[in-house]
């Protein structure tokens, strides 16, 4: 005789960009039976639409046009002109577009949850009161897994979670305030500590929960982004080498802060993404990946359209927008465009070590 389980499970048909997913569903409760969840937690790059539901002002929102322009063909909230990093992953993955955790209604976080934030940082001083810092998305992810503990019981639960990717990118923002306002006491040294130090800080208690396999970015060559260059009127073709210094400083210790984890945390598995390297090169080679322009965004205003004005919804209203954004690395002043999201996910997904190591993504979600 079938047992009760099995008699109720029910196969659905999930499909995302053409992908057909199976999921076993038992009255509301469903549990997927091949694929690893995604949980996403960080920052703009990250942030699928989290922000949308959170008063804050509107450099930390992109829930206007152009934004979500190509793919979606209106906005919900990612800072792009369609999908950005953590929906390419998703889609790699076999999985359902992962939403963001706030968006009202029931949710599945049986395939994970996005809880990133743009504007948020790893610090909780940073753009305080604006965004949802990453102590706070990490009290979400806290929710979240109580919620399936009711729901699939304890074991299931401790399965699900050990076999899901965490998917982590912060920091950026850490460092535009520590870049910007020059007040700080501390020293780069001292800063990049306080910073990865809250990192690994919350990727402990990610492990705690029952989390045992990470990908984690290194911070960009933040020295070559649009909106930096601006900053310092950097001459054409140049990288800020201040700020790009400090992404170095923060990817150094970051490397060998994850290989500590390793030695420290039972069974912790972690892609550690060159982040630095490969936007530098898609910034400053960019014909090799078959973009026109690298350091020049699509939508913004001032030399590099480096002016964080597209959408005109912040201080500065005017702004330019190109044709055809697939010919560009960056859609806005900060933020790349889908189709560098693309590439660098494809990077990240099936990479070689020295782009994602020790263990690209696809291994992690395989494993």
């Amino acid at each position: 005789m079938a047992s009760p389980k099995f008699s109720f499970c029910i196969l659905l048909l999930f499909v995302s960009y053409g992908i057909l997913t199976p999921t076993c569903c038992l009255g509301e409760i469903c549990q997927p039976k091949e694929n690893a969840a995604l949980f996403v937690f960080g920052d703009s790059i990250f942030d699928v639409g989290n922000n949308n539901y959170i008063n804050t002002t509107a450099d930390n929102h992109a829930n206007f046009f152009p934004y979500g322009e190509t793919f979606f063909k209106y906005p919900t909230g990612r800072f792009s002109d369609g999908r950005v990093i953590p929906d390419f992953v998703a889609e790699y993955a076999k999985l359902p577009l992962i939403p963001p955790f706030l968006f009202p209604g029931n949710q599945r976080y049986i395939d994970g949850i996005n809880f990133a934030s743009a504007g948020a940082g790893a610090l909780v001083e940073t753009h305080q009161g604006l965004v949802i810092d990453l102590k706070t998305q990490l009290s979400y992810f806290k929710k979240v897994s109580k919620v399936l503990r009711q729901e699939l019981g304890v074991a299931e639960t401790t399965t699900l979670l050990a076999k899901a990717v965490y998917l982590i990118n912060i920091g950026s923002n850490d460092y535009e305030v520590y870049l910007t306002e020059k007040s700080s006491v501390f020293t780069p040294e001292k800063y990049v500590d306080m910073v990865v130090g809250s990192l690994t800080a919350v990727i402990k208690e990610i492990h705690k929960a029952g989390g045992r396999k990470f990908g984690v970015l290194n911070m960009p060559a933040m020295g070559c982004v649009p909106f930096v260059k601006i900053l310092v009127n950097a001459p054409k073709g140049s990288c800020v080498e201040e700020a790009s210094a400090l992404a170095k400083l923060h990817n150094s210790v970051l490397s060998v802060e994850l290989g500590k984890l390793k030695k420290q945390l039972k069974g912790f598995k972690y892609s550690y993404v060159d982040f630095f390297n490969l936007s530098f090169d898609l910034i400053n080679n960019p014909s090799k990946y078959g973009f026109k322009e690298g350091g020049v965004a699509c939508c913004g205003s001032g030399p590099y359209r480096g002016n964080f004005s597209c959408g005109g919804k912040g201080a500065e209203k005017d702004y330019d927008l190109c044709e055809n954004p697939s010919e560009y690395v960056f859609f806005d002043s900060v933020h790349p465009t889908e189709r560098a999201d693309q590439i660098i996910s494809q990077f990240m997904w099936s990479g070689h070590q020295s782009i994602a190591g020790p263990f690209n993504l696809k291994t992690l979600f395989q494993e």
